[in-house]
């Protein structure tokens, strides 16, 4: 880092923070004006604050961005993080700290520069490869070729450069339990594994094909993963995270254990809230509803999470047998099947608490609908006195003493409102009616 006065490198992060809160500042209070030409207000205000402070941080040294990233809030270092020319953020991932890199790669992103992505050594870090044509793949040596929803014509000429066969990545969900892990006879490894996706809205396992052939790592998927970001982004940072196109794959079946971990630490967030409201005792059948759709949420996500692990398990146990791997390498998967045995523990775990809470849930509702019951039960005998009272009334006896007796009516519908006093006020004094 050039010698730069600590009074200047201070001034240029309190300038950036500046910029920040005034561009949330404005952007709020232009969001709430109710003017013509809204939009158009909108959009010119918040461009002239986009541009000072991407033209201030293009400006500031990869150190001191990445101090500022570190010291900010996960919304905020996103933000400024999408601020950034793309050939700067390189030379910035390398000195932001894990905590960084990590939410980096836990984020989703709607788009991707290219469908087709190649990874090299150098200097004994990941260094990505900008692939567009057929001529960029065939001037590089990769040790890893990500494909991301390729195109008929992208697999077929990728194939060709490396003599290998990639499949359609609409139909690896279409494969039998047997088939997904196996060698063939010109030493392909084809592994074929679900990864978690997990959103604020769906979660859902995404099918990705693997293939190791001639020490270079092909993984084929639908759409991008956390998992592949998060592992491309540590092995650009970290000088000798891998070494090879096994390390690679092995990273990344790390990547997924971790990843389910973090979705577990969700999955117990979201059991404790709804734990807080079962407890309470003003638990009404709409709030008890909303329980359950919460908890049903959990415990899908519990369950994919469980398969998940179980098929990474499977994996890892596949490429041990193959004795494909190294010796640190083997320990290296003893270790990630080690962590996946402890998730299991969790997961069972999860399981019991979400069918406890189910079970806590469903007897409130319970409660709640026998309290109405009581009510109709209460009603119901308290009315049977008054009502035998007025079918004695309506006999058709021979002499009725109501038409003789001037307070005949009067008495009848006393001798009712009595016959139901007493039936209530007996039920209220044994506690039988709250």
């Amino acid at each position: 880092m050039p010698n730069m006065p600590i009074s200047e490198h201070q001034d240029n992060q309190q300038a950036v923070l500046k910029l920040l809160q005034k561009h949330k500042l404005v952007e709020g209070m232009v969001h709430n004006l109710d003017m013509p030409r809204h939009d158009l207000v909108e959009t010119l205000v918040r461009k002239q604050n986009l541009a000072k402070l991407q033209q201030l941080l293009n400006q500031m040294e990869p150190e001191e961005v990445a101090g500022l990233l570190e010291s900010m809030a996960d919304e905020d270092q996103l933000f400024i993080w999408d601020q950034l020319n793309e050939e700067r953020k390189e030379s910035i991932l390398l000195e932001v700290p894990i905590s960084v890199v990590k939410l980096l790669g836990n984020r989703e992103y709607s788009h991707e520069r290219s469908r087709v992505k190649a990874f090299e050594l150098h200097e004994g870090r990941l260094r990505e490869i900008t692939v567009i044509t057929r001529e960029d793949l065939l001037e590089t040596k990769p040790i890893w070729v990500d494909l991301v929803g390729p195109t008929l014509d992208e697999r077929t000429w990728v194939g060709n450069i490396f003599g290998i066969e990639l499949p359609d990545p609409d139909k690896l969900s279409d494969l039998e339990s047997s088939a997904r892990f196996y060698v063939q006879e010109n030493g392909e490894i084809h592994l074929h594994s679900d990864f978690l996706l997990d959103k604020k809205d769906v979660s859902r396992n995404v099918a990705v094909a693997f293939i190791l052939y001639r020490d270079i790592l092909f993984s084929v998927r639908k759409e991008e993963l956390p998992v592949f970001r998060l592992q491309r982004l540590r092995a650009l940072t970290q000088p000798n995270y891998v070494a090879d196109s096994r390390d690679v794959l092995l990273d990344l079946y790390a990547a997924d254990a971790e990843y389910s971990a973090d979705a577990l630490e969700d999955v117990y967030r979201g059991l404790e809230a709804a734990g807080k409201q079962v407890l309470n005792t003003q638990l009404t059948d709409e709030v008890a509803a909303q329980i359950l759709t919460a908890i049903a949420h959990e415990e899908d996500l519990n369950g994919r999470i469980r398969r998940n692990v179980l098929d990474t398990r499977r994996a890892v146990s596949f490429l041990m047998r193959s004795r494909y791997l190294e010796k640190h390498q083997q320990e290296d998967s003893q270790q990630i099947l080690r962590d996946i045995e402890s998730l299991d523990g969790h997961t069972a775990f999860l399981f019991d608490k979400i069918n406890f809470l189910m079970d806590a849930t469903v007897g409130f509702i319970n409660i709640n609908q026998n309290k109405i019951i009581k009510i109709f039960s209460v009603a119901s005998v308290a009315l049977l006195p008054p009502t035998l009272i007025a079918s004695i009334y309506g006999m058709n006896f021979k002499t009725l003493p109501e038409l003789d007796w001037a307070w005949g009516y009067p008495f009848a519908l006393a001798l009712m409102i009595i016959s139901v006093a007493l039936p209530i006020w007996q039920f209220r004094r044994k506690g039988w009616l709250k």
